[in-house]
């Protein structure tokens, strides 16, 4: 194992967070999410959080593979227990996503910008991305796994992704901690995300616009073509038609047209 992941827990500590504790760290699996999510269901506590110093099987968005070398990533999935209705859950992917630019933004230049729904993008590129998944019953929220997969020390990828995806290490000129990174993660999760399963984004909303890789750009999705026209309130992307009509979409693949 990876023994920098161990320095996390003094880091934790000393930050005085909620989320965090307990913490296992793994040396490998399939996926921290389903780790995570099987502790929830045995009913591991609010708080409790799973990083693993290798994942084999992890998933993004719709299904895609996330896999990660020994050492080369931050993989981290938390159980959350708190107030949220059902309809404040895609929201919490923007609210890791703000997670993860606080946690790598003292390291990267330039500054880590959101890519809506769930991704974070240093100069056009992927450097990490988040996914949400829950237990609901009925229009209660049981519990949340938030799982975040940062590429920190990785220095090649895939033919196939190596144009659009970078790390942390090839965006510093410092060495990447990932036990340090891990800290400022759950700091920040700990901070903002109940408040927004409570209350909404009004909280975050302006860093979010701020933070908002895609405004301005024109987009294609599943529902057609547009220019980005920011994120609103519950946290969905604004596109601006030719015709002057703006449509709000909740979810989906965009992709910057050139």
């Amino acid at each position: 194992m990876q023994h920098d992941l161990e320095r996390a827990r003094d880091l934790i500590r000393e930050r005085g967070v909620a989320i965090g504790s307990p913490l296992e760290i793994l040396e490998e699996t399939t996926s921290t999410n389903d780790v995570a999510k099987r502790a929830a269901k045995n009913g591991a506590p609010h708080g409790a959080t799973f990083v693993a110093d290798r994942q084999t099987a992890g998933r993004g968005r719709q299904g895609r593979s996330w896999t990660s070398d020994p050492g080369d990533g931050l993989l981290v999935s938390v159980v959350l227990r708190m107030r949220c209705l059902p309809s404040r859950l895609p929201p919490l992917s923007l609210v890791a996503g703000l997670a993860v630019c606080d946690a790598i933004a003292p390291d990267v230049s330039p500054a880590p910008l959101l890519k809506w729904p769930n991704d974070v993008w240093v100069g056009r590129k992927k450097i990490a991305g988040a996914l949400v998944e829950a237990s609901i019953a009925g229009d209660r929220v049981e519990w949340v796994v938030v799982g975040c997969g940062i590429n920190v020390h990785t220095r090649t990828f895939p033919a196939e992704i190596k144009a659009i995806a970078t790390s942390v290490a090839l965006c510093t000129n410092a060495q990447p901690d990932r036990a340090l990174i891990l800290a400022r993660l759950l700091e920040a999760l700990d901070r903002d995300i109940a408040p927004v399963a409570e209350h909404g984004l009004g909280t975050v909303h302006a860093r979010i616009t701020a933070l908002d890789a895609l405004r301005g750009s024109p987009v294609r999705g599943e529902l057609g073509e547009g220019i980005a026209d920011g994120i609103d309130m519950e946290g969905r992307l604004r596109v601006r038609r030719e015709n002057g009509s703006v449509a709000a979409w909740v979810a989906g693949e965009v992709h910057l047209l050139k």
